[in-house]
């Protein structure tokens, strides 16, 4: 290649270098002041006077935007009122034949129909206990003593009642036991007095 030739390709080559630093010494510049005008308004709109323009543009263009806020009020949350059950109430009617635990699972029945401020749980020893099962009231079974001491002699039953008494308590979260008397079960009228015979208050703490 002859001289002339190489000196106009060196030239050239130049002349597009000087270009090639211009175009990104403009494109540099471009992009710092994209920035500085992005971190401006980033400022403007976390100026308070932004905002109430900003305000004041909406409230141009819908004058009665405001007056249909401040009407509605503040808007209160509603509550939702969760209903508990009622406290439960063990009964314990142990000893009572088949005539006279259906009786009284009768009269507990009434008397929640009457004022029904607690849920019934009858705890009974009665093996036919399952042919009162819509009595509207909730039986639990344990076994009586002379059928439990002849299947089981080697744990009491006494103690058996108590660890099922508590275990019923326990479970149903009752809040007093009543002991009925299996030759005499209170009646209706007993049974609606705040304090009838034989319950035993156990409230716990």
């Amino acid at each position: 290649m002859p001289d002339d030739d190489m000196q106009s390709l060196v030239v050239r080559l130049r002349t597009i270098e000087q270009e090639r630093d211009a175009w990104r010494s403009r494109c540099a510049g471009l992009a710092s002041e994209r920035d500085e005008e992005r971190e401006a308004a980033r400022r403007l709109r976390g100026s308070g006077s932004y905002r109430l323009g900003r305000g004041l543009v909406r409230l141009a263009r819908d004058p009665l935007r405001l007056m249909r806020r401040r009407g509605r009020g503040p808007a209160t949350p509603r509550r939702r009122t969760v209903k508990r059950p009622p406290q439960a109430r063990l009964y314990v009617a142990i000893g009572l034949d088949l005539d006279r635990l259906r009786e009284f699972t009768g009269t507990v029945r009434r008397r929640l129909l009457v004022e029904p401020d607690h849920r019934a749980v009858i705890l009974t020893d009665n093996p036919e206990f399952s042919l009162l099962r819509g009595s509207g009231v909730i039986l639990e079974y344990l076994p009586d003593r002379a059928t439990w001491e002849r299947h089981r002699p080697d744990r009491p039953w006494d103690v058996v009642l108590s660890e099922r008494l508590s275990r019923l308590f326990a479970e149903h979260d009752a809040t007093d036991v009543v002991f009925v008397d299996p030759e005499r079960p209170p009646t209706l009228p007993e049974m609606l007095d705040t304090t009838p015979p034989g319950r035993t208050s156990l409230q716990q703490s």
